[in-house]
């Protein structure tokens, strides 16, 4: 199957390449050691005796962020050297900034080409491979086996768009889950989708999400938060209280939009609020700009040098890494690319770990399971499109009380989903056999 694969790879590869090279001069950074990409990493030095060298690929900022209680624990690791890849720019500028010195090593990871996967093992040559999530690369867990190399997937999860891809190549959904030695799911959900494609069950065990047990840090309180309001121009608008903060969580094309126009019609009916944006992608300044040029209300850039207004009303945080700090503004969050036409959803776990009241659109797919628990225990609220989220959203302003229920509801449902770190460790340290 491999051989198939390889013959493929490169035809597939070409035809993609027009789309991928569009998206990396969109996104700027992909410049930055690119020669990793192609597996030429800077060849390691021999282990000291009794060490193992962990080869960690997470893909991006998210799953970066997810992973550093694992990271923080295998730092403290003596026996262990711990080697982090990650695929987009973002991600890489990232783990630069807050892992450099708990890893031995930073890099790209490799395009899934034989030639390329295989020169970045040689001069990497780990004693164990961790993936993430449903990142299963065929060319890069071949080389893992053939060098008897146990492959840990952690924090599995199956979307429903990716479990019905595998579920039409039956053969191939074999061949790839049969690779990891351990499959530690996120949900029973997944464990089941995972065994349905074909994986053996003694291999899949439920742990839970690691991103349940992410510490949120720092945690801001009430004086940082005003203050942070302030420099945000969210400041008091003359009533006794300052106005309510709406969050838009990693949204996606349209979704500025709905809110901006949610805003509007909440003005019209004299109820005051402030709007703070957190786009998913921070290179689409110039599109949500040009939206915001067509209303009337202030808004600022956090990447603008420019001071923000005394009196703002519409916040864009068009960068990278800062949500966590961000969401502890908010009154209320919506989670984006939730709503139609934009499918699969952002992980609502960040809010939900600061207890705030969650809103969300029908299409939260990448996260069916979660999205099911928060329903199912009143920690959040679908939305079937945008004119009902308008009514929810200003049902929730004037509503203090319901706010406060959201608010706990939600964080009881992150304390008792977490404990998801210490069996990925216990597994680690028995595939490298401790």
């Amino acid at each position: 199957m491999i051989f198939i694969y390889r013959i493929l790879f490169l035809p597939l590869f070409l035809i993609s390449l027009p789309y991928y090279l569009k998206r990396m001069l969109k996104r700027g950074g992909y410049a930055k050691d690119f020669s990793f990409r192609l597996g030429l990493v800077p060849k390691l030095k021999i282990k000291p005796p009794k060490t193992k060298r962990v080869w960690l690929q997470a893909v991006s900022v998210g799953e970066l962020l997810a992973i550093k209680p694992i990271i923080d624990e295998i730092a403290e690791q003596n026996y262990i050297e711990l080697i982090i890849s990650t695929t987009t720019s973002t991600g890489y500028k990232l783990a630069l900034e807050r892992y450099k010195k708990f890893s031995k090593f930073i890099t790209i990871f490799p395009i899934d080409f034989w030639l390329c996967s295989r020169m970045a093992w040689k001069r990497i040559n780990p004693d164990l491979v961790i993936l993430m999530e449903s990142e299963l690369w065929p060319e890069h867990m071949h080389q893992a086996k053939k060098r008897n190399v146990p492959i840990l997937l952690i924090n599995a999860r199956l979307s429903d768009r990716s479990f019905k891809r595998y579920l039409k190549l039956p053969t191939v959904s074999r061949w790839m889950v049969s690779f990891p030695n351990k499959i530690l799911t996120s949900s029973k959900q997944d464990s089941d989708r995972f065994a349905e494609i074909g994986a053996d069950l003694s291999k899949v065990t439920k742990v839970g999400n690691l991103k349940n047990d992410v510490e949120i840090s720092p945690i801001l309180n009430a004086d940082e938060i005003d203050k942070f309001k302030n420099e945000l121009g969210f400041i008091n608008d003359g009533n006794s209280n300052t106005s309510l903060i709406i969050l838009g969580s990693s949204t996606w094309p349209g979704e500025e939009n709905i809110l901006i126009n949610l805003q509007k019609n909440l003005f019209d009916q004299n109820i005051n609020c402030r709007l703070l944006l957190v786009p998913r992608h921070a290179e689409r300044k110039k599109e949500i700009e040009q939206i915001l040029l067509n209303q009337s209300l202030s808004y600022h850039f956090r990447s603008s040098p420019n001071k923000v207004s005394d009196e703002n009303y519409i916040y864009v945080a068009d960068t990278t890494g800062e949500l966590q700090k961000l969401t502890q503004l908010a009154d209320i969050v919506f989670i984006g690319k939730s709503i139609p036409p934009n499918s699969g959803g952002q992980t609502p776990i960040e809010a939900a770990a600061l207890g705030k009241p969650i809103i969300f659109g029908p299409n939260m797919t990448n996260f069916s399971d979660i999205v099911k628990t928060l329903k199912s225990n009143s920690a959040a609220i679908e939305v079937s499109n945008e004119n009902e989220l308008k009514e929810i959203i200003k049902n929730l302003l004037v509503d203090k009380n319901k706010r406060i229920q959201l608010s706990k509801a939600a964080s009881n449902w992150h304390i008792e989903h977490q404990g998801a770190i210490k069996e990925t460790l216990s597994q680690i340290e028995s595939c490298l056999g401790k």
